[in-house]
């Protein structure tokens, strides 16, 4: 991960996990609906808010993704939120095409468990 050119006080809010990541819930902007969970750094949330296009951490590959930027299956950010613990961003996101890397438009659909 890189030297973050996040806003120190934005900075100061986050609880992160001990590799320096924080979970990212993404959300249809207009509809509510949950479309996947990601993970971001401070850098991925610092060119995220300054480009507003999601950028994440891959945790299985170390490296930042632009969402979209291989499948066309673009989220530009509407807004981004932290949770009253500072250990959680919302992402809302006008979402074109799938969300989920299996090409269905939300990561949430594998059935219901209750």
């Amino acid at each position: 991960m890189s030297v973050t050119s996040l806003d120190p006080a934005i900075a100061a809010r986050l609880k992160r996990t001990a590799d320096g990541l924080v979970p990212a819930v993404v959300q249809q902007h207009d509809t509510g609906e949950v479309l996947m969970l990601a993970w971001m750094d401070d850098e991925a949330l610092h060119r995220t808010l300054t480009t507003r296009a999601a950028t994440y951490w891959s945790r299985s590959r170390n490296e930042y993704w632009v969402k979209g930027a291989t499948s066309g299956h673009t989220q530009r950010v509407v807004s981004v939120a932290l949770d009253c613990d500072g250990d959680t961003l919302l992402v809302r996101v006008d979402q074109e095409g799938a969300a989920c890397h299996t090409g269905d438009r939300t990561c949430f659909d594998a059935g219901e468990l209750l």
